[in-house]
């Protein structure tokens, strides 16, 4: 067993017996290395790679025909995967038990950032305040950040048990909510409901793996379908807002105004068949008629571009990534991975299939990026950086 009294740094991985400084350094060095779970690194790269070649694709054929270079998103994207992939290094880097310490500067660095895009600092970016602007052409997106802060505060907060307890207490339950509920006020009132709503599943996730009792987790269920009923009942959303959660319904209905992005999304995909159109072939993605098909609607490239047979490829590469990231969760014999790893799936997994869900028209539009593939720098950077804290949680979790 792993002696806990020994001193721990945040890049330590344990006490060596019968061995130098020196070989002790290399070996720290050395063993997150060997311990990464290469299946999960090989999915991410995959889907980086795809999504890069999506959004170029996605972008090329209109700058040109605007006279900017075609290859401007992709080198910006390129860029963001490379500082994502660093980011997600210095992650693994870090003992993911040290967070725990850092935890609260984590969610005061997110709250700021949150009431930062609600200042004069701030920029509107599609409707959202939620946006700001660092100049030259980048911005940056607080609210992405602020799930990784989401995910490793409840866990912090729900893997506090007592001895001989089952789960969480009820005051650690209601601090961990009355915590997250802040920055998820903060992200409506921007407002951005996709995020609003990834928020939720990783609360909601969270909770119920911590081993919570069931009435929290009814109670959260029942809280938001009232909310959501009371926030359209009270005109508290936009007239746009509301279009654009009702229009799944019957998309087909308003095909020129607020169903105007599934009906489109609806024949890009249709269009592509079993094999695709090729890169850079699609008429629907050249003809530019589908709204931000590089970033929320990059689904449909895929779809028309690479068909079934390719969509079905970038659809397997996430559930790779689901699968190993459930693997870790059950494998960490650690509370805390254990609910950081769940929190990351659940992230992962429900902002996957709302984004192409709304592609399909099975899901209300809500403006959310698909994780690894949609072109944006705060969102890929959050993704690597939860991909660090998963290989983070299996490198060390047993030990």
């Amino acid at each position: 067993m792993t002696d806990w009294s020994a001193p721990r740094g945040p890049f330590s991985l344990g006490r060596g017996r019968g061995r130098p400084a020196g070989a002790l350094d290399r070996a720290a060095a050395v063993a997150p290395v060997r311990r990464l779970d290469w299946i999960l690194l090989g999915a991410v790269a995959g889907l980086a790679v795809l999504g890069a070649l999506l959004v170029w694709s996605a972008t090329k054929p209109y700058n040109l025909t605007v006279g900017l270079d075609p290859n401007a998103y992709l080198k910006k994207d390129l860029l963001n995967i490379v500082i994502g992939v660093v980011l997600g290094a210095i992650t693994i880097l870090v003992d993911y038990r040290s967070l725990r310490a850092y935890t609260p500067v984590l969610y005061a660095g997110c709250i700021l950032g949150l009431l930062a895009v609600l200042s004069p600092l701030g920029s509107v970016v599609n409707g959202a305040h939620a946006w700001i602007s660092l100049g030259g052409g980048f911005e940056v997106q607080p609210s992405e950040f602020t799930k990784i802060a989401l995910v490793v505060g409840l866990a912090m907060l729900l893997a506090e048990r007592q001895d001989r307890e089952a789960g969480p207490r009820d005051s650690d339950v209601m601090l961990a909510l009355a915590l997250a509920g802040l920055p998820v006020l903060l992200i409506l009132v921007e407002p951005d409901l996709g995020v609003v709503l990834v928020c939720l599943a990783i609360i909601i996730g969270v909770l119920a793996l911590s081993g919570a009792r069931t009435r929290w987790i009814v109670g959260l269920l029942l809280f938001g379908v009232i909310g959501s009923f009371l926030v359209v009942r009270l005109h508290l959303l936009k007239t746009y807002q509301l279009q654009r959660l009702t229009a799944f319904t019957n998309p087909h209905a308003n095909a020129s105004s607020t169903g105007y992005n599934t009906h489109q999304a609806a024949i890009a995909i249709g269009s592509g068949g079993w094999t695709g159109k090729g890169l850079f072939h699609g008429s629907q993605t050249n003809g530019h008629f589908v709204p931000e098909q590089q970033t929320d609607f990059i689904f449909t490239v895929a779809g028309e571009e690479l068909g079934f047979a390719g969509s079905a490829v970038l659809i397997a590469l996430l559930g790779v990534v689901l699968w190993r990231g459930m693997r870790i969760a059950a494998q960490t014999e650690d509370l805390f991975g254990r609910l950081v790893a769940v929190g990351i799936v659940c992230w992962f997994g429900f902002q996957s299939f709302q984004n192409i869900g709304m592609t399909l028209g099975i899901m209300p539009v809500t403006g959310i990026p698909l994780p690894f593939i949609s072109y944006g720098g705060s969102s890929m950077f959050a993704n690597m950086v939860a991909i660090g804290l998963l290989e983070n949680v299996h490198a060390r979790s047993r030990e």
